[in-house]
């Protein structure tokens, strides 16, 4: 198996080592065509505006909107959770390129600027039923986005406490926040939606692999799913093998 790594800026060494790690081979993704060589991407964290206008530059965009359309998985992290988003918002003047392709909303910087990053730990269940490990996962945020909405096909993964800088962003979509007993807001940081994964945190900066492993199984079923559809179709030897049937007429 061979994973692409989109490789214009921000970590992407990160993700191919975490991935080395697991023993799947990253390979650096620069260029359109370099996609046909892998079936799964990771669009990994940086400036999300420089990363933006060096895809437009490489005429990178109509070739991962395909990819993502296609249904190969594709995880974005931080600034990779950007370009996924079909809506973004809190972005630089003249704002930025997205793929698209996942039902949600969100704020750019939501949790602030470079100075405001910060480390939490992330309740994550379905990482723990599916990989196993402590109940929650060390979350690095840096200069991170926050999801305001999510659309109905959206699953979250994991949500947490919205800082109180944050508070004006968060009234900007009050709908999407919960609040609990102590008024407690809540962000959503981790969602998936059929092929895509996306986190607002960098996995990539830690030493627990889980959520690597954790979209390696997403590449995985996906495979397996298209190996099925195909053993489904008839082979062109058995096609090429039937002797042509004709209607004679009845005398």
């Amino acid at each position: 198996m061979a994973v692409g790594v989109l490789a214009l800026q921000g970590s992407f060494n990160e993700h191919i080592a975490a991935l080395k790690r697991l023993g799947v081979k990253g390979v650096e993704i620069r260029k359109p065509e370099q996609l046909q060589s892998v079936t799964a991407l990771i669009i990994p964290g940086g400036e999300s505006t420089t990363m933006a206008k060096l895809a437009e530059y490489h005429n990178l965009f109509p070739a991962l909107r395909d990819f993502v359309k296609m249904g190969n998985p594709v995880w974005g992290t931080c600034a990779g959770l950007i370009f996924l988003a079909d809506k973004a918002i809190g972005q630089k003047l003249g704002g930025q390129e997205l793929i698209g392709g996942l039902n949600c909303t969100v704020h750019r910087n939501f949790f602030g600027s470079q100075i405001q990053s910060f480390e939490a730990e992330i309740s994550v269940p379905e990482i723990v039923a599916k990989e196993g490990g402590p109940p929650s996962f060390r979350g690095v945020f840096i200069r991170a986005p926050g999801i305001l909405e999510v659309g109905p096909e959206v699953q979250v993964l994991a949500e947490i406490s919205a800082p109180s800088h944050t508070s004006a962003k968060s009234d900007s979509a009050p709908e999407s926040l919960e609040e609990n007993a102590g008024s407690e807001k809540k962000v959503i940081v981790a969602v998936k939606q059929g092929n895509l994964l996306a986190t607002a945190f960098h996995p990539e900066l830690t030493a627990d692999t889980r959520w690597h492993s954790y979209f390696l199984k997403m590449v995985n079923e996906t495979s397996q799913e298209a190996s099925t559809s195909t053993s489904l179709l008839p082979s062109e030897d058995l096609i090429l093998s039937e002797k042509p049937k004709y209607d004679l007429p009845i005398i």
